[in-house]
């Protein structure tokens, strides 16, 4: 059973500044978003070929070092990323007319996604990296790129 405590902790009076970052090591933190969209495949034999629709939910992890606040990045400021560099791009539209021309599988809109998302990243902290994506398609198909494959 969770006991209410007696007086709120407050900083200056029971913490110090220069505890709150409990640690100088790099951590992983991760957001998810989902956007509909429609498309087809092109030079494809089977139903995909035909005009139809996706949920699509996509995974980011990024990694930072921790400021001096113990946060590594604000999920706040993940999720407006994301939100401009990909999503409000994506939502609601035909990926064959708004991605650059690709055939609109997943494991292709994975790099694109990739390359908007660390782009926008590099503009906020230096320090910030894209660690991982994974895009589903359905609920149980899904492509997934990390910044070693994107690396190497």
């Amino acid at each position: 059973m969770y006991e209410m405590p007696e007086k709120l902790l407050r900083l200056g009076t029971d913490i110090d500044e220069g505890q709150l970052r409990y640690h100088r090591r790099r951590v992983m933190i991760y957001k998810e978003f989902t956007f509909d969209a429609a498309h087809h495949l092109y030079a494809y034999e089977g139903k995909c070929n035909s005009l139809h629709g996706h949920t699509y939910r996509l995974c980011v992890t990024v990694s930072d070092m921790l400021d001096e606040t113990g946060l590594a990045i604000d999920f706040g400021d993940v999720k407006a990323l994301v939100q401009r560099a990909v999503v409000e791009r994506l939502d609601h539209q035909y990926l064959n007319a708004v991605l650059p021309p690709m055939n609109t599988t997943a494991e292709n809109m994975i790099v694109w996604i990739y390359e908007e998302i660390a782009r926008a990243l590099a503009g906020r902290r230096a320090t910030a990296r894209l660690e991982r994506l994974k895009l589903w398609e359905t609920p149980t198909s899904a492509a997934e790129l990390g910044r070693e494959e994107m690396e190497s």
